[in-house]
């Protein structure tokens, strides 16, 4: 089996996308660029009253919304909103640094999914860089619980996603999805999942100014007991997939990869951003390290990594 070296990777190239923004309905393009060793995922956008270029790292000590999606700073102020789509196609192909420059406040929410991020990243490919990939490895199991919902972040050798969804309507039901991330499976698995979203919710957001650019091309529209898109689901459970898609984004705002397993039931970004705020914050240096993996291993296979380093509970593990 082929082995390479463990080491950080970025783009090969640069690729530009363009769409809309599912919430102001406004055209909406961003440029995807290489950037340096130990640079992580960084947002660069402006500030549209002095025009004085923002840059945001895509860290969750950024986030500063989790209501609808996921926002980064303030969008007024050269804040970016929706990020967790790009995010999750960069965790989900191992694209460790990358600059994402913006025209705008919110990320073009394409066809709801992840597809059209990961369709220009294999567009460009990756190069990798000369220094190795450093995790955030789970030491000990850290909780939250809010009302029936909680998730939570476990020790294990590898990256792995225990999502369930519990809704009342029929269309969706309880559904559960287990996955050891990888490129691949991210690519067959979960990167074509779309939003969803009930009819009369979408037309309450709407009528409070939000969601403006919602419609069948970019989410999955539940009307009483029926999808009302001709298409139907891309899978029976495009549901749960969809919502391990949000996780595996959200999460990747620790910042690094994270060697662990993160289960949650009726989770959402507001849970998703709660557990990297337990994790980092509240429960302590003795929940996590931060490693690095400087040696060759087998395609597909996650080893511990050998080095431990030291690092300070709620910085960034840029």
């Amino acid at each position: 089996m082929k082995k390479y070296s463990d080491r950080q990777t970025t783009l090969a190239g640069s690729v530009p996308l363009k769409g809309i923004g599912v919430h102001s309905g406004d055209p909406a393009m961003v440029t995807l660029h290489p950037a340096d060793a130990g640079s992580g995922i960084v947002f660069v956008g402006q500030d549209p009253e002095s025009r004085a270029e923002v840059e945001m790292p895509a860290h969750w000590q950024a986030v500063s919304a989790t209501a609808l999606c996921t926002v980064l700073g303030d969008p007024k102020a050269g804040g970016v909103s929706t990020v967790e789509h790009l995010m999750a196609a960069l965790r989900g192909l191992g694209v460790d640094n990358a600059i994402v420059e913006m025209d705008g406040p919110e990320m073009p929410i394409m066809d709801g999914s992840a597809a059209e991020f990961v369709d220009a990243i294999d567009q460009v490919g990756l190069r990798q860089l000369a220094v190795p990939r450093r995790y955030v490895r789970v030491k000990s199991t850290v909780r939250v619980d809010q009302g029936s919902a909680w998730c939570e972040l476990r020790p294990y050798d590898g990256c792995r996603f225990d999502v369930t969804i519990d809704f009342d309507t029929p269309v969706i039901g309880r559904q559960n999805l287990v996955m050891d991330l990888t490129p691949d499976r991210f690519r067959r698995d979960l990167a074509r999942a779309r939003t969803f979203g009930s009819v009369q919710d979408v037309e309450k957001l709407w009528s409070m100014g939000f969601a403006l650019g919602s419609s069948l091309e970019n989410s999955v529209a539940i009307s009483e007991d029926r999808i009302l898109n001709p298409e139907g689901t891309r899978w029976p459970d495009e549901f749960v997939r969809h919502k391990m898609l949000d996780a595996v984004g959200d999460l990747a705002l620790a910042g690094l990869p994270i060697l662990g397993e993160y289960r949650s039931y009726k989770g959402g970004h507001r849970m998703n951003h709660s557990i990297l705020v337990e994790l980092f914050e509240r429960a302590g240096a003795d929940a996590f390290e931060i490693v690095e993996a400087p040696f060759e291993r087998e395609a597909g296979a996650v080893k511990a990594p050998v080095k431990a380093m030291a690092a300070a509970v709620g910085q960034s593990p840029s």
